[in-house]
């Protein structure tokens, strides 16, 4: 997979520095482990044929190299990793992103110009359309994936010097790397066209290519059969030096994730799916291409394929676990007065005592915890990406872009310190909107100035771990430049990173708020010695897994028998295994869960406000408002911030930020999927194109 090489630019035209030790450079991310001779081999190797679902140009080129290849089990696994790095960095989710991301949705707005690629901002702006796609036109790429792998099918028998067991390593990793390309095409684009293992010939007619795409129960049934099958020849770990290649977890993983949101109103008939897709059909057919029968047994499927996960064991007990980190004498007592949930003050797992809440979670994506043997990443990558992107939010004046903003939404959806809404504080750990601390408060390594607004006083961990905020005090303490580091930072109007004050009238954070999730006390971007940590962008996260088992079996109004390895099980709305799941997530924050009598949409809400929070700037916003049929509800509600344009004195004022990208932004049913890129939809004459697009 490859890792974009970015390059700053004037600030007009944002872009991502390298840091020099990382110029010139481009790593692999699934293949990079592997011995010089294969990485040569699999560089000379690489493939121009399929620039998208037709170009077949080069064929006859490849035809000629594929027969050096398929002589000799190392060039095979050569050729294979050279097909998983044409997958993009999952963690380029900002700028030049393969996907819409955060930026396309309620958590997370710029200033920056979508000429410097911040495409899903051009998204939401309505600059995307099936003629011009920028970064998101990943289509062909990701049929040139597929057609790899299906080349490593049809040949692998060539190789005499194969082993039995190179075969089953290869062919369980060219499944996954085949399942993920048609995931990636699901989930972003709608129903794929399923090619099972036919490599196409290069001198055929027309009609030859023509193909219709399959229906999505049609596609969920065959990528989850894929990853399951990949899942019994993959391992159950790697090494160290092995992070970010494919596991039987990572396989199992996905299948849970895709099956949830099978089961999601959006794709599993009723109101949602009716709104979305209900005139959509299959013209070669008829057939609707998203179902509009409910079935509720889909739910009971998805709680199974989670379920899966947490029960794989690994040495000396369950083989995921969420990532905490031992209490300490800087750790925060626990707020005293919680009685919504009897187990609160138990110890870690069963309540949220005895551990550290803001660096259980904060370390896991600072750099701070030992990237490769995270117990929490199911699947996950290093990332340049998402370190470079960094700069994005420093402040301006401390060389970084001082833009990449929170909004006002997700601001106010953090609870306070005892689990309560802002709206509902309690009077020891009240939330008020006047006022201004009136102490420094030091916990976990993390310093809360006074003079901080009593907005962001009494917050969840969680808050503290992700938002940058008026008042904020960075560290930056890799710099050793006098006025570089230990700085406190204000978005004033008149202060030196407010609007006023910054160089560019678009790098200031529009909201007042900036996303420090991934940043280390260490990082800086100015100065002497300045330097980041390495980064590791979570794909997949155990809390992912228990949330979503958690909401599944909350959707279960009666008992459904779902078999699963053989072995038949009885699934329904168990309150115990929901609390189970879903207050892990709860205690690692240091909040009070489910107490086991909320009825179902009480659950639900709690369960969508909580993936809200746990995975902002993971990529999941954008895909889970629209699984739950609440995308237009959500993106309708106008973004809001603090008011940048004022001194200290009306700062703290919630307000719609003063650009016309607000009321620019397009709200329209065709935004859940991306459109099919015209080009393909042309040839294709049974290509149906996604709905509203087809104009």
């Amino acid at each position: 997979m490859k890792i974009y090489d970015f390059y700053h630019t004037p600030s007009s035209n944002k872009g991502i520095s390298v840091d020099s030790e990382n110029a010139g450079r481009r790593k692999k991310k699934w293949g990079k482990l592997f011995i010089s001779t294969i990485f040569t081999f699999s560089i000379l190797l690489a493939s121009s044929s399929c620039k998208d679902f037709l170009s077949i140009d080069d064929y006859f080129s490849d035809e000629m190299k594929l027969d050096s290849v398929f002589s000799n089990t190392r060039y095979i696994k050569a050729y294979m990793w050279d097909a998983a790095n044409l997958f993009p960095d999952e963690g380029a989710i900002f700028q030049n992103n393969y996907t819409p991301g955060p930026l396309a949705t309620d958590e997370a707005f710029t200033s920056f110009l979508t000429t410097s690629s911040y495409n899903g901002m051009r998204y939401v702006l309505g600059e995307i359309t099936p003629d011009n796609m920028y970064s998101f036109n990943t289509w062909g790429k990701l049929y040139q994936i597929i057609r790899k792998c299906n080349t490593i099918f049809n040949r692998i028998d060539e190789a005499k010097d194969m082993t039995t067991r190179d075969r089953f390593e290869i062919l369980g990793t060219t499944r996954f790397i085949r399942a993920y390309a048609y995931y990636n095409i699901l989930v972003d684009f709608g129903p794929p066209i399923l090619l099972d293992d036919e490599v196409m010939e290069s001198n055929e007619q027309l009609p030859y290519y023509d193909r219709a795409r399959s229906t999505y129960d049609e596609a969920v049934e065959y990528i989850c059969n894929e990853l399951e099958e990949a899942a019994i020849y993959l391992p159950a770990s790697r090494s160290l030096m092995e992070f970010g290649l494919p596991t039987q977890g990572a396989a199992y993983g996905l299948v849970a994730r895709i099956r949830l949101i099978h089961a999601s109103p959006l794709y599993n008939g009723g109101d949602a799916a009716r709104r979305a897709f209900g005139n959509w059909k299959r013209s070669v057919d008829g057939v609707p291409y998203v179902s509009q029968t409910y079935d509720e047994k889909r739910w009971a499927i998805a709680a199974a394929a989670a379920k899966k996960v947490m029960d794989l064991d690994g040495a000396g007990g369950k083989r995921y676990k969420l990532h905490t980190v031992v209490a300490d004498s800087e750790t925060p007592p626990l707020p005293t007065g919680v009685t919504s949930d009897p187990g609160y003050y138990n110890e870690w797992p069963d309540g949220a005592a005895g551990i550290d809440h803001f660096k259980s979670y904060s370390d896991m994506f600072t750099g701070e915890s030992v990237i490769p043997v995270n117990p929490e990443y199911v699947w996950g990558i290093r990332s340049n990406s998402i370190r470079n992107n960094t700069r994005m939010s420093f402040p301006q004046k401390l060389s970084g872009w001082n833009g990449l903003s929170v909004t006002q939404k997700v601001i106010d959806a953090y609870a306070t310190v005892d689990g309560r809404a802002i709206d509902d504080s309690s009077t020891e750990y009240p939330y008020s909107e006047s006022g201004f601390t009136n102490e420094v408060k030091i916990f976990s390594g993390y310093r809360l100035n006074a003079g901080v607004s009593n907005m962001y006083h009494n917050r969840e961990m969680r808050f503290y771990a992700s938002v940058g905020f008026s008042e904020c005090f960075w560290p930056m303490t890799s710099s050793t430049s006098s006025g570089q580091y230990n700085q406190t930072i204000t978005y004033y109007y008149d202060s030196p990173n407010g609007k006023g004050g910054v160089s560019a009238p678009q790098d200031h954070p529009i909201t007042g708020y900036v996303i420090k999730k991934y940043i280390h006390p260490n990082d800086a971007w100015g100065g002497t010695n300045a330097h980041r940590m390495d980064k590791a962008f979570p794909i997949l996260r155990y809390a992912e897994v228990l949330l979503s088992y958690a909401e599944a079996l909350n959707n279960l109004t009666e008992s459904h028998t779902v078999e699963a390895d053989g072995k038949e099980q009885v699934l329904t709305r168990d309150m115990a295994e929901i609390k189970r799941a879903f207050n892990q997530v709860r205690y690692r924050a240091g909040l009070p869960g489910l107490n086991g009598s909320e009825d179902r949409q009480t659950v639900q809400n709690m369960i969508e406000k909580e993936r809200m929070i746990e995975f902002l700037f993971e990529n999941r916003r954008y895909y889970d408002v629209r699984r739950w049929g609440i995308y237009e509800a959500t993106e309708n509600v106008p973004i809001k911030g603090m008011n940048v344009e004022g001194s200290k004195e009306v700062f703290y004022n919630k307000v719609i930020p003063n650009t016309s990208r607000i009321g620019a932004r397009v709200v329209n049913r065709r935004l859940i999927l991306l459109p099919i890129p015209l080009r393909e939809v042309r040839i294709l004459p049974s290509l149906d194109q996604n709905p509203g697009w087809e104009d």
